[in-house]
This record gives structure tokens, C-alpha cells and sequence, in this order.
């Protein structure tokens, strides 16, 4: 029996680090540089709207802003 319950606990354990490093990942940081020279640093991933092709982001404040796609040179993972 106690075989069994150290497998579990096995499992537990590799099911909970595998949650936190979801969540962590999901949590980065990125850099936004506009065609213009600007650099914003972002809370989260960007997303980017299909429809529209505006890019949508949070800043350090928690505050949403977009930006035009075509505005946007590049985004990278900091």
C-alpha cells in the first residue's frame, strides 16, 4: 500500500510543478518596438486581433492599450 501512495504522491507532485510552470509562462514579460523608436514593456503576451490587426496589451499598470499592427516592428520575449 505504501507503494501506491508514494506513486500518487509522484504524480501529484509532477502535476503541480507542470501547473506552476504553465502559469509562469503565461505570466512573462514581453517588449513591444514600434516602427517609430518606442519600446514598451508589456505584462503578458500580446494579442493580436485577426479581425482588426491591432495588437492589444497590458502595460506594468495593469492599463489595456492597442497598438496597429503595422506600427509594430517586433515583439520579444524579455
Amino acid at each position: 500500500m505504501t507503494s501506491l501512495n508514494s506513486g500518487k504522491k509522484l504524480v501529484f507532485a509532477i502535476a503541480m510543478m507542470a501547473s506552476v510552470m504553465s502559469i509562469t509562462a503565461c505570466a512573462s514579460n514581453y517588449v513591444i518596438s514600434t516602427n517609430d523608436g518606442h519600446i514598451i514593456t508589456t505584462h503578458g503576451k500580446p494579442a493580436r486581433d485577426k479581425e482588426t490587426g491591432m495588437i492589444s496589451y497590458k502595460d506594468s499598470d495593469g492599463n489595456m492599450h492597442q497598438l496597429q499592427q503595422h506600427d509594430v516592428k517586433e515583439i520579444v520575449q524579455k
